[in-house]
Parts: structure tokens; C-alpha cells; sequence
């Protein structure tokens, strides 16, 4: 049997799946892992199950289709080292030190590689301008040759690292000691993280199979950031997400995932955040700021139709009703803004959908308003 066929190709929703069980792990840190493994898988059965009876597809989003692939192939890993789990504890309610930073000096050049290098990596995806200005501070530059052990199966983890250029092989030693290849990374990609969270020793082996340059993070310095970030994301969301009336009928876990699931963004005054007659990619809540929402009329006239403030929310019509956007939206000034993609949209907020449909029926109104009747906005619709 030729290399080629004898590799295993973990799956990204595997990876996916195991990385969001882990980050709501160590943020909860509850009393018994199994406990809350099995409630959380249970959920994540639960909110499956009734995303496909709604006539959902069950289509990872394109930010997830990209996640880099780590080394640790998962399957059986709880069974067999579950004792060494968590070990190494970090509480990031706990930590109120933000003043020590780890910071490597880089040339802009440096930089600017860096920060392409890291920029479809979606363990950083929710972080914040000023959260990955502390990401790239602290990852430092690795140059290695063809034939290096970047990590070895067995080892402590010690660092994450994210490629900048180079072919890498991840090869597995099985328990009857034989030794097969089950990835290659080319240029781009991430590894290491699953050892880091989780304390364990490396599952596999990666050696550079040509020169080549990585970025590397230490250990603390990475669960210090991710969890410390992920931890004040989800606070500060769970606040927002109490202050929009249309979310209160989710259920307390239901607005844990919401808060985890909400991406942040930032606009300037006049910034345009949607436009009317594009395709919907997801909706948005006001974190703080204000936004203009407007229709052009039949005449090419731009109206504004009305403001929204802080705890409100936009662009949910075009995804109940799979349109087209109807309106526009700007940033009156400067606004932070929290995202949740279409497919989250989906899996997450099925119990508001009859509140956001009865809202459609207010939003015609206003545009009945301005328009005078039904018959002159069904373009627009």
C-alpha cells in the first residue's frame, strides 16, 4: 500500500467540535469533566437536531472552513490520558494582571509577514484590534531546515505555531509501533494548540521537510490570551445580549452560545455596514453607537427610514426571509458593532424567529409609510 493511501485525514468539524468543547471548558471549569461533556454534546445534539427538523442545512460557515489543521488527531485521547487534563490551570477571572505583556521586537517587515501569516486562523478570529496587536507582540520567528523536529509525539507541549513558509509532515507512531504520515502542511497553517489547552503531551510528530520559517507563541502566553480574551467576550456579550428584548426568551445556555458566537466589529462615522440589494451574510447588535438605516426610493433618493442605538439590532430581515438586503446601514459615528454569521444565525436563535417575523410585519409598515402603499415597495422587497 503506496504512503499516499495509508493517510488519515482527521475532519475539520472534528477539530471544530473538540476545540469548542475545550475553550468552554476551561472557561466554566466545572466540577466534573464527563458531567459536562455529556451535557455539552448533548446540547450540541439537541440544537443539530432541531436545525435539520427546520429545514436547515447543516453547512459550516466559510470562517470555519479555513480553520488551520493542529497536529493532535483527538479521537481517544480523553479515555486514555484523562487524569494529566487541565493539570496546568488558568482562570482568567482570576487574572487581573494585563500590565505583562510578552513582547518579542520585530521590524515592520516582520510584522507585516506575521500578520498574514496569522490572518485566517480562527482561534483568533473574535479577537480585537488591540488583542491581536498582543498576539503578534508575542509570537517569535523560528527558521528551520529541511529534516528539523518542530515537535516529536510524546513531548511536553511548550509552543503554538503558525507557518509562514514551508512543506511540514505529521506523522502518528501507533501503539504497535508503526509510524504513518496523515498530513502535510504547504505555506500556511497552524499547529500545536490541542496540547496547550488541554496539558498533554504531543500526539504527534511534525519534521520540516524543507527550509522554511514558523512563528511560535509559548505556552502561557497563549492560553493567557485566548482564554483570557474568550472570557471577556463572553461577558461582555452575555451584558449586551440582556439588554435586547428580543432574546430574552433564549434559554441561559442558548445565550452562552449566542455570546461565543458573536464576532466583533468596528466602524467609523459615515462607514457603510450593509447595502441595500446584497446578498445577507449574517445580522448585527449594537454594542455601542448608533446606525442609520436607509432606502433609496424608485427616484434613486436615499431616505433615511430610522436609527437604531445601543441594544438594538439589523439585518435580520433579509436572512428570515432569504432577500436581498432591503435596506442600508451606516455608522452615524464611530460604532462597535457584534456579528453573528448566517449559519449561527440559524443553529442559534430558531426560538426568536417568531418575534423577527412579527417584526418584518413593523418594518413594512414604516415602509408603507414613506412609500404609500404595499404595491410601491415590492421592488425594494
Amino acid at each position: 500500500m503506496s504512503r499516499a493511501a495509508q493517510r488519515i485525514q482527521v475532519p475539520d468539524e472534528l477539530r471544530d467540535v473538540l476545540l469548542e468543547f475545550t475553550i468552554s471548558y476551561l472557561l466554566e471549569q466545572p466540577g466534573d469533566v464527563v458531567d459536562f461533556a455529556v451535557e455539552f454534546f448533548t446540547r450540541l445534539r439537541d440544537n443539530r437536531t432541531t436545525q435539520r427538523v427546520e429545514g436547515v442545512a447543516d453547512v459550516p460557515s466559510p470562517d470555519e472552513s479555513v480553520i488551520s489543521r493542529e497536529e493532535e488527531p483527538p479521537v481517544a485521547r480523553f479515555s486514555t490520558r484523562r487524569k494529566s487534563v487541565f493539570a496546568e490551570t488558568y482562570d482568567p477571572e482570576e487574572d487581573e494582571d494585563d500590565g505583562a505583556k510578552v513582547v518579542f521586537p520585530k521590524s515592520d517587515e516582520q510584522r507585516l509577514r506575521l500578520a498574514e501569516a496569522v490572518r485566517n486562523i480562527l482561534l483568533f478570529r473574535s479577537l480585537d484590534k488591540e488583542q491581536m496587536q498582543e498576539v503578534l507582540d508575542a509570537m517569535f520567528e523560528k527558521v528551520v531546515e529541511a529534516g528539523d523536529y518542530i515537535i516529536k509525539q510524546g513531548d511536553d507541549g511548550d509552543n503554538f505555531y503558525v507557518i509562514e513558509s514551508g512543506r511540514f509532515d505529521v506523522f502518528v507512531t501507533t501503539e504497535s509501533g508503526e509510524t504513518k504520515q496523515i498530513h502535510t502542511y504547504q505555506d500556511n497553517g497552524s499547529f500545536g494548540e490541542l496540547a496547550l489547552l488541554y496539558n498533554m503531551p504531543r500526539a504527534a510528530t511534525i519534521r520540516a521537510s524543507s527550509n522554511g520559517r514558523l512563528w511560535a507563541m509559548d505556552r502561557q502566553t497563549f492560553r493567557r490570551i485566548l482564554l483570557k480574551s474568550a472570557f471577556k467576550k463572553r461577558k461582555m456579550y452575555e451584558s449586551l445580549i440582556d439588554s435586547v428584548p428580543m432574546l430574552k426568551s433564549l434559554q441561559s445556555y442558548e445565550r452562552m452560545n449566542l455570546a461565543d458566537a458573536l464576532i466583533p466589529r468596528t466602524y467609523t462615522a459615515g462607514q457603510q455596514i450593509i447595502k441595500q440589494g446584497d446578498s445577507a451574510d449574517g445580522m448585527y447588535f449594537v454594542e455601542d453607537g448608533q446606525v442609520r438605516i436607509t432606502i433609496i426610493r424608485e427616484n434613486g433618493q436615499e431616505v433615511e427610514i430610522s436609527k437604531i442605538g445601543k441594544g438594538g439590532y439589523f439585518g435580520e430581515l433579509a436572512l428570515v426571509t432569504h432577500k436581498p438586503r432591503a435596506a442600508s446601514a451606516y455608522a452615524e459615528k464611530d460604532l462597535k458593532l457584534a456579528f453573528l454569521d448566517v449559519e449561527a444565525f440559524e443553529r442559534l436563535l430558531g426560538p426568536c424567529m417568531q418575534l423577527m417575523k412579527r417584526n418584518i410585519n413593523d418594518y413594512e409598515d414604516q415602509l408603507i409609510k414613506i412609500f404609500g402603499s404595499k404595491s410601491n415597495i415590492s421592488d425594494i422587497r
